[in-house]
């Protein structure tokens, strides 16, 4: 069992090589610049959107409107990633990783513009009369070569139900239990027996009942989370600037930087860039393709606009949530800090309630937790949709679909209660071996991708001027 696991250990810190690093972000410069750099221009556009009350009704075809489709993406989205894994990130790579997190996000805009956008394109009704859409249908009826596409196809839809059971439902169900478990003492069990029986109330209503949740529950667990970590940056105000010169300082300083408020810490910009960029890919998912299937069961009139919509999230998770985590944690001055106890560096968890203890005490622990399982619940409903869509893809079975459903809730409490050093490892594996076919199918659709941004152009340039003329004069 040690040689299985060394040797899926060695596979996964392949898989997320450099190669694959290179490969994620160069789609996005690619794209971005292939699109003229619009996803950056339209994106005060795209926020507009989602805010607006057109973005809450249905008004194409769809089954869910835009913004319950955002937030459906956002809840597989933010996730533990932007609590533990910055706190990784920042301790891996040093302060400057953060500023790499930021820097891959902004060219992973335009891979999650691309593949939600294409997404809805090339979408198709079922039987029951509800989308289904995402990369695997985008690759069948996009890509020019046929065979080419279907084999793909079937690769990412497979991979994708694998890693729904993994990094979608029994390793976050696992970061829950351990949450309330090391920070209020509840037993294991009851967390699996609850967090099961939640699930399976939510996901046999279907999707609309999920959206309706991840509508709700979503804006309001990361609301919850950012007052509390803007307070412990309020609460350390002084020291951001400093902190923000030392994150620009490690990110692109070539010689190694350490001592003063690193405490342990060697950081340079090759570790900051490796680390960054990966953690910053993990957390916000863009060039994954796995927000794609939420973004095709929208109801819209233009995959362009939902495209805009759906790019919103990468702003939100990493520029937004992941930039709070690490700016409380840099500015509150515990990184780099060893524990006594074990002689170690905090990292993870630890290390991001050790930040919020600075200004709220014991109660930053309750804080941290209490995010941790929030983040991570919601984390498990959205990629259960991503898990059966992907499932209906490749067994067109209705009944087989929902009998997933029944399994995805019960594997939670599996999750929950067991140890699991294997899955972790196998998760990583199966979210990348997603990623690859995705990518080369944003890559060799990137035309189509350009064409669509350039016919919808005058048409978001009149919802402006429309907009202007509808604001009342003073």
């Amino acid at each position: 069992m040690e040689l299985f696991m060394q040797i899926m250990d060695r596979i996964d810190t392949f898989v997320w090589g450099p190669v694959m690093l290179i490969l994620l972000v160069g789609t996005g410069v690619f794209l971005t610049v292939r699109l003229g750099f619009r996803t950056w221009k339209n994106l005060p556009y795209s926020l507009r959107s989602v805010l607006s009350k057109e973005a809450r009704s249905r008004t194409g075809t769809g089954d869910i409107s835009p913004f319950a489709s955002l937030m459906t993406a956002l809840a597989a989205t933010i996730g533990t990633g932007n609590i533990v894994g910055v706190a990784t990130a920042l301790v891996s790579g040093g302060p400057g990783a953060l500023i790499w997190m930021e820097i891959s996000a902004v060219f992973g805009l335009s891979s999650k513009f691309a593949e939600c956008m294409l997404a809805s394109k090339y979408r198709a009704a079922n039987r029951a009369g509800e989308m289904l859409g995402g990369p695997m249908m985008t690759m069948k009826k996009g890509l020019p070569f046929k065979k080419l596409g279907a084999v793909l196809a079937m690769f990412f839809a497979v991979f994708a139900v694998m890693a729904s059971f993994g990094i979608g439902n029994m390793t976050q169900a696992n970061s829950i239990s351990s949450a309330l478990n090391n920070t209020f003492a509840v037993p294991s069990r009851v967390t699996g027996i609850v967090l099961a029986v939640l699930v399976m109330f939510i996901l046999l209503g279907g999707i609309r009942r999920l959206s309706k949740v991840s509508s709700v529950f979503v804006p309001v667990m990361a609301v919850f989370y950012l007052m509390f970590a803007l307070i412990v940056i309020f609460g350390h105000i002084t020291e951001v600037p400093s902190a923000f010169v030392l994150m620009v300082k490690c990110a692109f300083s070539v010689k190694s930087v350490t001592g003063g408020a690193l405490g342990t810490i060697v950081s340079g910009m090759m570790q900051s860039v490796r680390w960054g960029v990966a953690r910053g890919i993990f957390s916000n998912e863009a060039g994954m393709g796995s927000a794609a299937i939420t973004a095709a069961a929208a109801a819209t009139e233009d995959p362009v606009r939902q495209g805009y919509v759906n790019m919103t999230g990468t702003f939100f998770d990493t520029i937004i949530v992941c930039t709070v985590t690490g700016l409380a944690i840099c500015s509150s001055g515990v990184l780099g800090t060893v524990d006594p106890a074990t002689g170690e560096l905090l990292t993870g968890s630890a290390l991001t309630i050790a930040a919020f203890q600075t200004v709220l005490g014991k109660f930053g622990a309750c804080i941290v937790a209490v995010g941790i399982a929030l983040f991570a619940f919601s984390t498990i409903l959205g990629w259960e949709y991503y898990g059966e869509k992907s499932l209906e893809y490749i067994v067109k079975s209705p009944v087989i679909c929902k009998v997933y459903r029944v399994v995805f809730a019960c594997i939670t409490f599996v999750g929950a209660t067991q140890s699991l050093d294997l899955v972790w490892s196998f998760s990583d594996i199966a979210n990348a071996l997603m990623a690859v076919p995705n990518l080369i199918s944003l890559l060799l659709l990137s035309g189509v991708t350009a064409e669509e941004v350039k016919r919808f152009q005058p048409i978001l340039e009149e919802e402006k001027r429309s907009r202007k003329k509808k604001r009342p004069r003073i």
